[in-house]
């Protein structure tokens, strides 16, 4: 079924009785061409390119509990392009392109809305950081725009100009940034590549690899063993986890990083805004929360949950920022596990067991990336040989010296 003002218009006057499942819940087969582990963002953004762009069909994606479960559905919505180095600008710059046609694409309604992106500066070395991200996204083709403090105070005047700790001194704009609805993009890549006869299997947990002869062979899963001439790794903070079944140590950690929702509030915030002066950053949803976020727990785990210390500074950036937010009330929050590479950038490439492919290393990177992470992933898994776009995340780099080290700090996972 193909959405439309047409077809909402016919099931409104039938009683809505006509409408079908977005997508079809299968069950799992002996035999794949292809099976994708992991059915978030980038598992079905993967197998919708592999069906769509490279016309394969016989693709599984498996996910161990429901679509939309896992990080895809546990995160703070923000989708941006304003990188630093040239692999992650044009790679994370092809995404936002992506972005841009999604909803045609798909046919389905995304809520892409580029309201802006605003990284706000308090010291001169900041100021000079941001000139210089914003001249080299510049030369990338990406909008950037550097704002002194006045413009910075007719966007939000309502933020602490006056009696702050880190006073603002101005701002990195990049207009084309904003937020997208997590969830929806799973549902929406998901209704595309199972109409093109791509197979959904929930419920399917991977508890082995099978490896014959050096050569990935297929998957032993609580729904079976599925055999398969090529597979690829798309499960976020289980990288580790599912590398150690085919017998690799992975350059990457395991981290939580929690994010929080307020109470709805009338429209205050019509953009992202981050904190510059500690790890702070927020958007307003449709529904009318606040939608925010900060820095990792720092230790590693494989818990979908935080700790207490870390509310309480994320909570400290948001009062340095904007005061009056103190008398909101937080509904709820949750921890999404993020795969943090030892350089701060992701790993789209085959690995040395043959036949298997890792897409993972994400850091906070994950979900803006989801669909340039599918295209080229997908293109990898169908020709054996990286998309330029993703020509920079080898997975070997780590032992040539050849580190994407976006964010200065070094092989410290807990950091970046």
């Amino acid at each position: 079924m193909r959405y439309s003002a047409l077809s909402l218009a016919w099931n409104a006057l039938t009683g809505h009785r006509g409408w079908r499942p977005a997508w079809r819940d299968a069950d799992p087969k002996d035999e794949y061409d292809i099976v994708i582990v992991g059915g978030g963002g980038h598992g079905l953004a993967t197998a919708y390119y592999l069906a769509k762009e490279h016309g394969l069909r016989r693709v599984a994606v498996l996910e161990k509990s429901w679509i939309g479960s896992g990080n895809v559905g546990r995160n703070t919505t923000i989708v941006r392009s304003n990188y630093l180095l040239p692999e992650n600008i044009r790679f994370y710059e092809f995404s936002m392109k992506l972005w841009e046609r999604l909803e045609q694409d798909l046919n389905y309604n995304a809520m892409v809305s580029q309201r802006g992106v605003l990284n706000l500066y308090h010291s001169d070395a900041q100021r000079d950081a941001f000139a210089r991200r914003g001249n080299a996204m510049r030369l990338g083709g990406v909008d950037a725009e550097l704002l002194d403090r006045e413009a910075v105070r007719r966007l939000y005047p309502f933020l602490d100009f006056d009696h702050a700790r880190f006073p603002i001194q101005g701002g990195l704009l990049q207009r084309r940034g904003g937020t997208v609805r997590h969830d929806a993009v799973a549902w929406g890549y998901a209704r595309g590549a199972s109409d093109r006869g791509v197979d959904i299997v929930q419920n399917c947990e991977v508890t082995g690899i099978i490896v014959e002869g050096g050569r990935a062979a297929g998957v032993e899963t609580t729904r079976g063993r599925i055999r398969a001439k090529k597979i690829g790794l798309a499960v976020a903070g289980n990288t580790s986890r599912l590398g150690e079944m085919a017998g690799l140590r992975l350059p990457i950690e395991s981290h939580v990083l929690q994010a929080f929702v307020t109470e709805a509030v009338k429209p205050l915030i019509d953009g992202v805004i981050t904190f510059g002066a500690g790890h702070f950053y927020v958007s307003q949803s449709d529904k009318g929360g606040l939608v925010f976020g900060g820095d990792l727990d720092g230790y590693g785990s494989y818990a979908a949950r935080g700790n207490l210390p870390t509310v309480e500074d994320v909570c400290e950036g948001g009062m340095a920022l904007m005061p009056m937010i103190g008398r909101l009330r937080i509904l709820r929050s949750w921890g999404g596990i993020v795969d943090m590479s030892m350089d701060g950038s992701p790993i789209i490439d085959r690995t040395p067991v043959d036949g298997l492919y890792l897409n993972g290393g994400w850091c906070y990177g994950g979900f803006k990336a989801t669909p340039a992470s599918g295209w080229c992933f997908a293109h990898l898994l169908a020709k054996g040989e990286p998309h330029p776009a993703a020509a920079g995340f080898r997975l070997d780099r780590f032992a040539t010296g050849h580190l994407l080290d976006e964010k200065g700090q070094g092989a410290t996972p807990n950091l970046h």
